[in-house]
């Protein structure tokens, strides 16, 4: 039962129950740290070597552990106690932290700083699907809607305070070192709320599958979760191609003619602009018509996307790019939700690995893709064709995947709690 009264359409529904707060609030303080760390870490190494190469290879060995890990850390998710997976995760990640503290104390060698962001990658490919498999554990089903919405609005919130603090702190200190110390504080924060949330016990067995065999049956059931799978398909396909962001800097120097100010507000407004949508939803009833609502909110995407790469105004680039955001909002919100209601419990761990495999290779692919196709294409026509490949691949999608298009509730209302209870702790 929640801590206090929830009513129909509470944009407040499942803050209302305390193991969702402590676990939202954790995730909040970690995301943000997080973020910080990546600004941190580009600065560094761009300070020590003046070589944008350098840079690249800060995604690159991060990416490759997750997309070799991901399946396994989605079985360990499945197998193992969620919440200790993620607590482990999470030390992992604090320990890797105090690593990178030191070596920029003491100009380590730079292969040194790579091979802890490789182990920084590897504990998230164990992390990420223990800790979102969590909270559909934290929330009843019917407040799933409300949960997936405030995920949403605390990570485009870290997203954009993230980097800002991140910028503050080097400013005042000229050095790395004070994120890196944060972001050691932040994880530690996260394990404490993790010690704290108090989980019912699964209705379904743990996983007991042999790993090959577990995996397997992980692929057959998205195989036939044909919406996930259309949903999933769509997202990637607009990270991959809709990749405006990776050409800001190039946008605002040599088209919008800004300089690194204007840079910045370029960079947060579809953080800005998906904050706002999520903060919208939290305030309506889940939506009706999801599967066309998907397909729409992709399209404008697409739609925003070549807006943006046609403006010469600086105040109206601003304005696509927070549509986009605010769009790819509700992308993730019907996304989420389809996880959460149509994955059983012991497979969620498998589902969200994919899910993550997927998703975060189209991140680090749309900017392959952005730049070769800006060096090929021009930078101009080069969004424009992302914008189009958006479209074009709904359109497939939607031709494809009646099932999405018949898609209707991901969630009924969730009803009225007249009298309080707490929960004892």
């Amino acid at each position: 039962m929640p801590d206090t009264p929830v009513r129909p359409n509470d944009a407040y529904a499942a803050m209302r129950f305390r193991n969702f707060r402590l676990l939202i609030f954790g995730r909040f303080c970690g995301q943000i740290a997080e973020s910080m760390v990546s600004v941190g870490i580009s600065w560094e190494l761009y300070e020590r070597t003046g070589d944008p190469l350098a840079l690249g290879l800060v995604g690159l060995v991060q990416v490759v552990p997750v997309l070799l890990l991901s399946l396994f850390g989605g079985y360990v998710a499945d197998t193992w106690d969620r919440r200790k997976v993620t607590i482990i995760s999470q030390l992992v990640l604090v320990v890797c932290s105090v690593f990178l503290t030191l070596l920029s104390m003491t100009t380590g060698p730079l292969w040194l700083i790579y091979l802890v962001l490789t182990v920084i990658g590897a504990a998230r490919a164990f992390n990420n699907p223990a800790e979102t498999a969590l909270t559909p554990q934290t929330v009843p089903s019917e407040y799933f809607y409300s949960a997936a919405t405030w995920n949403s609005a605390v990570w485009q919130l870290s997203a954009i305070t993230g980097p800002a603090a991140a910028g503050i702190l080097i400013a005042l200190t000229n050095t790395a070192v004070s994120v890196y110390v944060t972001n050691v504080a932040a994880g530690l924060v996260f394990v404490a709320t993790l010690l704290l949330i108090r989980l019912n016990k699964r209705r379904e067995p743990l996983n007991t599958e042999p790993p090959l065999k577990s995996l397997k049956e992980g692929i057959v059931f998205l195989r036939n979760s044909p919406v996930i799978v259309a949903s999933i398909t769509l997202d990637m396909f607009a990270v991959l191609f809709g990749g405006a962001v990776f050409l800001l800097p190039v946008f605002a120097k040599d088209i919008l003619m800004v300089d690194s100010t204007e840079l910045g507000i370029l960079r947060a407004a579809p953080s800005v602009g998906a904050l706002l949508m999520a903060t919208f939803l939290s305030r309506r009833p889940p939506f009706r018509n999801a599967g066309v609502v998907l397909m729409a909110a992709v399209i404008g995407f697409g739609v925003a996307t070549i807006a943006f790469a046609l403006s010469t105004s600086f105040w109206l680039s601003v304005f696509f790019l927070a549509l986009t955001g605010a769009l790819d909002n509700i992308s993730v919100v019907i996304r989420s939700m389809l996880l959460y209601t149509r994955t059983p419990d012991v497979m969620r761990g498998r589902v969200n690995s994919v899910n993550m495999i997927f998703i975060g290779a189209s991140n680090e692919l749309g900017g392959f893709e952005s730049g070769v196709a800006a060096a090929l294409l021009g930078t101009v026509p080069s969004v424009l064709f992302g914008g189009i490949g958006t479209i074009v691949v709904v359109v497939l999608v939607g031709l494809l995947s009646p099932e999405l298009r018949r898609l209707d509730y991901l969630q009924e209302p969730a009803p009225e709690v007249e009298e309080p209870q707490r929960r004892a702790v």
